[in-house]
């Protein structure tokens, strides 16, 4: 599970982003999963690229926007070209929102073309399930800069932060005038009620 939330309220209330995940990976009983739940208040459903071929990834989205849900796709990707391959997929799919990847301006515009909401990561990461590295300050002068380009919010995977997760989350959704889904590990209400 995942949140997008801002905590001044400039944007709209926070809203769940049911991630269909474990690990950075797309469970194998997502299909089922999603069936079994479509009925609940949750607006926002996805998952993320990996392992799901594109075929079963078309069909559950599919699924998911004929119950009316918005869908999402998070991609954790490094390089340019994995990033717009994801970016590809989730146009490809149909997909509302694309979080993660590194920031790019290629991705950025293929999103605006494709009429995807785009949200990178920002901060330093790595490795997959993803590390985040970094300072707060160094975090949201990014989000600005990318906010700025066009970006329509930003992914901070807060609860995946080699330092004070806590205070990362708040002092960078108080300083960030955009939705920021907050990620990473959203495995409990404590984590949920920040």
């Amino acid at each position: 599970m995942e949140k997008e939330k801002n905590l001044t309220n400039r944007y709209h209330t926070p809203s769940l982003i049911v991630m269909l995940t474990h690990e950075d990976q797309t469970v194998q009983n997502a299909y089922e999963i999603f069936d079994a739940y479509k009925d609940s208040d949750a607006e926002y459903w996805g998952f993320k690229e990996e392992p799901l071929p594109l075929f079963q990834m078309k069909d559950l989205y599919a699924y998911m926007k004929s119950c009316g849900k918005k869908t999402v796709l998070e991609v954790v990707a490094y390089t340019q070209a994995e990033c717009m391959s994801g970016a590809k997929m989730a146009a490809e799919c149909g997909c509302d929102l694309l979080m993660g990847t590194i920031y790019s301006d290629a991705v950025n515009e293929f999103c605006r073309e494709n009429g995807i909401k785009y949200m990178p990561f920002v901060g330093e990461i790595h490795d997959r399930p993803s590390v985040l590295e970094g300072t707060c300050e160094e975090m949201i002068f990014q989000a600005r800069e990318y906010l700025a380009k066009g970006v329509y919010g930003i992914d901070l995977l807060g609860y995946r932060y080699t330092g004070d997760a806590a205070r990362l989350n708040e002092e960078f959704v108080r300083a960030v005038d955009a939705p920021v889904c907050i990620a990473g590990s959203i495995n409990g209400y404590q984590r949920l009620n920040l």
